[in-house]
Order: structure tokens, then C-alpha cells, then sequence
């Protein structure tokens, strides 16, 4: 499994477990998370994505479950987390409505809430998960700073952000912004033109995908034309769509980190799939057409 760096001390596997329906699964037992952890490092994937507010705020709970049965594992991991969403749920029951939050106060209770429930002492990457409208770019990037000095986050980053909320953020900091955690799919490719990525690419920082697969809308068919240049390319790789789709990503130069959420065992151990293909720039071309639904100017 390729790796990449996002800071100089850190470096991620190149394709990230997303565990945001770590919930909705009929079984969230240790030992079925456990499994889960383990079929994604037998193919080299060590990166894991959370966000406080998963499963209602119960995804970090569940994980820290499993990491307690199996200490080990932390030692073989990377834990992504996020944090600045309230909604009526979990802890934050009674909140008077969804917004968010990039106090001070709340962040860093996110991150302590964060260190306990996945009994960790420190998390590798904290991404702010949303752009806050009232967000006090001062407070919120000295509290960034604080969090890494004081050794509880080892990196810090965004979510969700366009490239002048990021410029604004990271002119109130010292630590550098690792990475911009964005949806990017076949299905959802706006900033492949928009400059969201140009603009980390002439940062030289990675990006992170969310919804790779856009919600299993690229894999149930709903886009007729680019699903059968999906299935042609698969059928010559031995593999399926959702790895092709996995692979147009890959092929980008920004460095894309797809973030992949399945609970499907079979479907994790096949997440590496993605790494047996090589678009060639026409294949590439021909899959941007058909999600498109027109030709390039």
C-alpha cells in the first residue's frame, strides 16, 4: 500500500477507513470492529477516519471499545477525528438546533471528549469538520496551536473547507494545515475545476475524499452512462466499479486520499482492488465524460 506524507512526521496509508456508519451496523461488538481494523491492515490500510459526531456521537465510543480489547492495535493505526458540529444527539442531547462550533471551549472539549472515548492519549490528525460562519480565526488557530504544542493532536486540519477559509484560518497559525478533507467523487468532481485542489496542490498538501463512492449512488447504477465505462474498465481488470472508481481518484496527481466506509467485510478486504488498476489519460478522460454528461471544452 502506497503511503503519503502529510507532515514530516506523519504519513498515512493511501487509502483511509472511513468509520462514519460504524453505527448503523447490527454489530458493533469489539470483536466485529476488531475485525474490521484487521482486514483493512492485512492490505496495508492504517489509517482510520472518525468524527465526534458519527453514529449520533457513539462511532469513537464504539472504536474505543475495540481498542481496549485489543490494545495492539493502537500501535499499528492512525486516528483521523473531527470536531465543531452540535446537533440534538448524544452528549450535546438538547442542543437547540445543528451549528456549528470553533470556540476555544468547545474545541477543546471535543478533543478530551475524543481522548477518553477512544482511550487514546494523543490523536494523530483533528480536522475542524465544517467552515464556521462565526468562526474567531485567532482563537480557533491558536487553539490549534495549543492542541499540537501540548502533544494531545499530533497534526491539525480542515474539512469541508473552500480555499479562502483555509487561507484565513492558517494565517492566524503557526502550525502548518495538513490537508483539506473534501467530497470528490465520479459523481461529485467540482473541485477538480473549482480550485479546491489546485489550491493544495500549490501547497504541496494532500487531499482527503470523503464519499469517494458517493454514498453507493457510482455502484447501484443512477448514472446509466458512466456506470457501463466503470463496468467496461472493470471487466478488463478483473476487478469491479467501485475499485474503478477508487482508481480515478488515485490517478490524480494532488495526491488523493479516498476515504472508503463500508461494514461489509468482504467489500474491506477488497478496498486495495483499486491499486491493480492504471488509468491510462484517455480511460481517465472517458470517465470525467460520462459523469459530466458532456464532452471537455
Amino acid at each position: 500500500m502506497d503511503r503519503i506524507q502529510i507532515t514530516p512526521e506523519l504519513d498515512f496509508s493511501r487509502i483511509v477507513y472511513g468509520m462514519w456508519r460504524l453505527g448503523d451496523d447490527a454489530d458493533t461488538s469489539p470483536a466485529h470492529v476488531q475485525a474490521k481494523i484487521e482486514a483493512c491492515l492485512d492490505q496495508g490500510i492504517t489509517t482510520m477516519d472518525q468524527a465526534d459526531i458519527y453514529g449520533g456521537y457513539m462511532a469513537e465510543e464504539i472504536m474505543g471499545a475495540a481498542l481496549k480489547q485489543a490494545p495492539a492495535l493502537r500501535d499499528r493505526i492512525e486516528i483521523v477525528t473531527k470536531c465543531d458540529i452540535v446537533i440534538d444527539a448524544g452528549r450535546h442531547a438538547g442542543a437547540p438546533g445543528k451549528y456549528y462550533d470553533t470556540s476555544r471551549a468547545h474545541i477543546t472539549a471535543a478533543v478530551d471528549a475524543s481522548l477518553s472515548l477512544m482511550g487514546l492519549d494523543r490523536i494523530d490528525l483533528l480536522l475542524i469538520h465544517r467552515p464556521d460562519p462565526l468562526m474567531d480565526h485567532h482563537d480557533t488557530g491558536r487553539t490549534l496551536d495549543d492542541l499540537v504544542a501540548s502533544g494531545k493532536v499530533r497534526a491539525v486540519g480542515v474539512s469541508n473547507f473552500r480555499p479562502w477559509d483555509w487561507d484565513l484560518l492558517q494565517s492566524a497559525m503557526e502550525t502548518p494545515l495538513a490537508t483539506n478533507q473534501i467530497e470528490l467523487s465520479l459523481a461529485s468532481h467540482d473541485a477538480f475545476v473549482n480550485g479546491d485542489l489546485a489550491h493544495l496542490q500549490r501547497l504541496g498538501r494532500p487531499a482527503m475524499a470523503w464519499s469517494p463512492l458517493a454514498g453507493g449512488a457510482l455502484l447501484d447504477g443512477s448514472h446509466p452512462a458512466l456506470h457501463a465505462e466503470m463496468t467496461k474498465i472493470a471487466k478488463d481488470t478483473g476487478t469491479d466499479v467501485s475499485a474503478v472508481a477508487t482508481a480515478w481518484l488515485l490517478a490524480h496527481p494532488a495526491r488523493i486520499l479516498p476515504v472508503m466506509g463500508t461494514n461489509n467485510i468482504k467489500r474491506i478486504k477488497a478496498l486495495s482492488d483499486a491499486f491493480k488498476i492504471r488509468l491510462t489519460r484517455p480511460q481517465w478522460f472517458a470517465l470525467y465524460t460520462a459523469a459530466r454528461g458532456k464532452d471537455v471544452a
